[in-house]
């Protein structure tokens, strides 16, 4: 089950895109827009990710991190990370814990037995740890409404 707004962020540990090992926790202090998506390199994740990229600027005036999230191999994200000039690190959630803490999984993803990926969600955690705004996708296709986590990181005070 998704955490709602109210909930308690659960702390995790994984590694990013250089190998280096990131807890939620490591951002305390700071707003966090955790953005879980499906998968490096489809055309829908690219075009959310570079849509985080582009709003760097925003996002910062609003001390907030972004961190995205996906069960693909720190590898894959690096190479997604560089080929999109992403200015935000990309965490591979190998094991799927983090997945299923917050947003869940699509098992058999488009179809294919055995293909698991994050559920496309987004989580704005506040710098105490609790969680301000939360939204999962059953449908990977659905990018998230970008003005309205601006608009909830402005609440946050």
């Amino acid at each position: 089950m998704a955490l709602k707004v109210g909930d308690k962020a659960p702390d995790f540990e994984v590694p990013d895109q250089n190998l280096k090992v990131r807890k939620l926790s490591d951002f305390k202090g700071s707003n966090v827009v955790l953005a879980f998506f499906p998968g490096a390199f489809t055309s829908v994740c690219t075009k959310e990710m570079c849509t985080f990229r582009d709003s760097m600027a925003n996002l910062n005036k609003l001390n907030a991190k972004v961190l995205g999230v996906s069960v693909d191999q720190p590898f894959s994200n690096a190479r997604f990370a560089k080929d999109n000039n992403l200015n935000f690190d990309l965490l591979s959630d190998l094991g799927r814990e983090v997945s299923k803490k917050y947003g869940g999984l699509h098992e058999n993803f488009v179809n294919v037995p055995g293909l698991v990926a994050s559920k496309r969600s987004v989580f704005i955690i506040d710098r105490n740890g609790t969680v301000k705004y939360a939204w999962v996708s059953e449908d990977p296709g659905v990018e998230p409404d970008y003005r309205k986590i601006e608009e909830e990181l402005s609440k946050i005070e």
